[in-house]
C-alpha cells in the first residue's frame, strides 16, 4: 500500500511535464535517450577516487568504576551514599569506541575527530583493504574537535584526500558523506550542502560549521565530508537527531580548520591560533538602527586589547567588523573563525563600518602573546586552594582555555587527586579573584595571601561566566 501511494507523485509530476505546467518542452518536443551516458547518472567514479582515503577507527580505553555495576558512577546515586561508598571495591572496564577518519597525505597522516580519540588508550585503524594498524596519537584540538593520527606503512604510499577550499563551497553543491555507521562497514551517502557557516550548533568552541543532509549516523564521526571531484570539504563532526539516526542535519568541521590544525601540529606539534585582541557582540535589529545600519550584519566591537593585532591596525571601539578576507561576517563565532584559519604571520584585510563610513584595515595576523609569564605553581600549605595547580592569566592562556575574553589574573590549571581545592569543590579553569576581600592580580600575590595564618577564608572566583563564594569558618 506504501508503494503505490508513494508511486502517485511521480506519475503526476511526469503528466505535468507532459503537458508543460512546469515549464517543460511539450511532449511532442521531448527526445529518446540515443546513449547510455544521456540517462545513467552515477556517483560511483567520486566513490572510487575518495572511498580508499576513508577508515575506521576503533578506540579502546580502560574505565574504573567504583562496584560491580555503573550505578555507582551515578552521580545521583553519590549524592546520597557519598563518594567513598563500596560494594565489592573499585573494578575496571574496557569501554570501546567506534568512529571513522581520513587519510590526509600518502605517509599514514590521519585526520579524525577529537571525541572519536579523546582518552584512547589504544587506537586502532583498518583500511579499507581490511588491514589493520596501530595508530599513534600525535595530538588534538578539542575546540576545534579534531584529533591527528599516523600509522606506519614503511615506504608504501597511501591513497589520501587532498584538502579543498571550504569556503568557496556553496548552499546547493552535491556532496558524498563517507563513513562507518553503527560499524556496518564503509558506507556513502549523498546529498547537499544546506547551509554554510552554521554558528549557533553548540557543538565546540569554534561554531563554525557545513551543514548538510547527507545521512550522517553515529560511526560517521571523522568520516569525510567530500565535493564531486573527491576533494575534502569536511570531517563529519554531529548531527541534529532525536532518535539517535539521521534526520538530514548534519554537521562538518571546514576543511581550512582541518588544514589549520594540521599545519599546528607540523610546526610544533600543538595548535597555536592566531589571535584579533578584540572582542564585541553581534549586531542586533536595535544596534543597526542605532547606528543607521540598513541591515543587522557584522559584529560591533566593544573592547580592544592596547598593543594588540587588531588596536596596531587601527581597530577602534564602536566599529562594525563586516568581513574577513573579503568574507561576510555575521556573529562573533564567524568573526572568531575567519581569524583563526589566517596563516600566522600573513595580513588580511578587515571591512569595518565607522560612524556610517567603509574602510579597510590591514590586520597581521600573530599568535596571542605569553605576557604575563604563567609562573605555573602548584599551591601548597594549610588552606583551601592547596593542591590546585595555578597560572597567571594572559592571551595565550585564555586562547587555551577557550575563553570568550582575556581578563588578567589567576586560573586552575590542575587539581591534586584528594586534595583540599579539590574536595572542596574547585575545578580545573576556576578564576580566582578574592581571598579574604584582597583581589587576586598574580600568582605571586596569591602565594602571599595563602601563607598567612586566617581564622576563616572567603574566597571568590569565577566559573562559566558565573562568580561564586566560598566561606570557611570564620
Amino acid at each position: 500500500m506504501r508503494r503505490a501511494s508513494g508511486l502517485w507523485p511521480v506519475i503526476g509530476l511526469a503528466i505535468m511535464v507532459a503537458i508543460g505546467v512546469v515549464g517543460r518542452p511539450y511532449a511532442a518536443d521531448l527526445q529518446v535517450p540515443v546513449s547510455r551516458g544521456q540517462v545513467h547518472l552515477s556517483y560511483a567514479p567520486v566513490v572510487k577516487r575518495a572511498a580508499p582515503a576513508v577508515v575506521n577507527i576503533y578506540s579502546r580505553k580502560e574505565v574504573r568504576t567504583r562496584g560491580f555495576t555503573p550505578l555507582f558512577d551515578d552521580p545521583f546515586f553519590r549524592r546520597f551514599f557519598g563518594d567513598n561508598f563500596r560494594f565489592g571495591g573499585p573494578r575496571s572496564r574496557i569501554q570501546n569506541s567506534l568512529g571513522s577518519g581520513v587519510i590526509v597525505d600518502s605517509h599514514g597522516t590521519i585526520v579524525t575527530n577529537h571525541h572519536v580519540v579523546a582518552g584512547a588508550d589504544e587506537i586502532t585503524v583498518v583500511l579499507p583493504d581490511r588491514r589493520e594498524f596501530e595508530a599513534q596519537f600525535l595530538g588534538s584540538d578539542e575546540r576545534a574537535d579534531l584529533a591527528v593520527l599516523k600509522i606506519d606503512v614503511g615506504d608504501e604510499k597511501l591513497p589520501f584526500l587532498e584538502l579543498d577550499d571550504s569556503d568557496e563551497v556553496e548552499v546547493g553543491d552535491l556532496v558524498l558523506a563517507i563513513g562507518n555507521p553503527f560499524g556496518v562497514g564503509q558506507t556513502v551517502t549523498s546529498g547537499i550542502v544546506s547551509a554554510q557557516a552554521r554558528t549557533q550548533v553548540g557543538i565546540n568552541d569554534l561554531n563554525f560549521f557545513i551543514q548538510t543532509d547527507a545521512a550522517i549516523n553515529p560511526g560517521n564521526s571523522g568520516g569525510a565530508l567530500v565535493d564531486m571531484e573527491g576533494r575534502l570539504i569536511g570531517i563529519n563532526s554531529a548531527i541534529y537527531s532525536k532518535s539517535g539516526g539521521s534526520m538530514g542535519i548534519g554537521f562538518a568541521v571546514p576543511s581550512n580548520m582541518v588544514r589549520t590544525v594540521l599545519a599546528g601540529f607540523a610546526q610544533g606539534g600543538q595548535v597555536v591560533r592566531p589571535w584579533l585582541g578584540a572582542w564585541g557582540q553581534q549586531v542586533t535589529a536595535e544596534i543597526a538602527h542605532s547606528l543607521g545600519m540598513k541591515r543587522p550584519v557584522g559584529v560591533l566591537i566593544d573592547e580592544v586589547y592596547a598593543g594588540g593585532p587588531a588596536d596596531r591596525a587601527g581597530i577602534r571601539v564602536g566599529d562594525v567588523v563586516l568581513s574577513v578576507k573579503e568574507r561576510p561576517v555575521e556573529d562573533p563565532e564567524s568573526l572568531d573563525y575567519r581569524i583563526a584559519t589566517a596563516s600566522l604571520g600573513s595580513t588580511v584585510a578587515v571591512e569595518l563600518l565607522r560612524r556610517g563610513e567603509k574602510r579597510t584595515a590591514s590586520l597581521k595576523i600573530e599568535a596571542p602573546p605569553e605576557k604575563p609569564p604563567r609562573m605555573t605553581t602548584e599551591l601548597g600549605g594549610r588552606h583551601p586552594l592547596a593542591g590546585a595547580t595555578v597560572a597567571n592569566m594572559s592571551p595565550a592562556l585564555a586562547e587555551e582555555l577557550g575563553e570568550d575574553r582575556y581578563r588578567p589574573g589567576v586560573a586552575i590549571l590542575d587539581l591534586e587527586s584528594a586534595s583540599p581545592a579539590m574536595r572542596l569543590g574547585f575545578r580545573i579553569g576556576d578564576r580566582i579573584l578574592e581571598v579574604n576581600g584582597e583581589t587576586v592580580t598574580s600568582v605571586a600575590a596569591l602565594r602571599k595571601m595563602t601563607a598567612r595564618q586566617r581564622n576563616g577564608w572567603r574566597i571568590v572566583f569565577r566559573r562559566g561566566g558565573k562568580t561564586l563564594n566560598l566561606v570557611i569558618g570564620g
